[in-house]
């Protein structure tokens, strides 16, 4: 499992962070205090505190790509 933080400013930075989610096939779970939620579900990062980061992780063992094509949204 790899972690990172994101942060998505916009509901365009989440309809566009969702799609690039679900083309992926393993799991991806957005973490924020003590909710977790599923980061293919536009729902479910609704419900999230989106005013400040939130913590990626991705159940891959090879995260490259994944993490090359959501760069814009991860915050150092």
């Amino acid at each position: 499992m790899k972690t990172v933080k994101i942060m998505l400013g916009t509901i365009n930075d989440v309809k566009t962070f969702v799609n690039t989610v679900a083309k992926y096939d393993f799991d991806v779970d957005l973490v924020s205090g003590r909710y977790a939620v599923d980061a293919k579900s536009i729902m479910g990062i609704f419900s999230l505190d989106l005013s400040k980061p939130i913590e990626l992780q991705a159940h891959t063992d090879s995260p490259e790509a994944f993490f090359a094509e959501i760069k814009p949204f991860i915050v150092e």
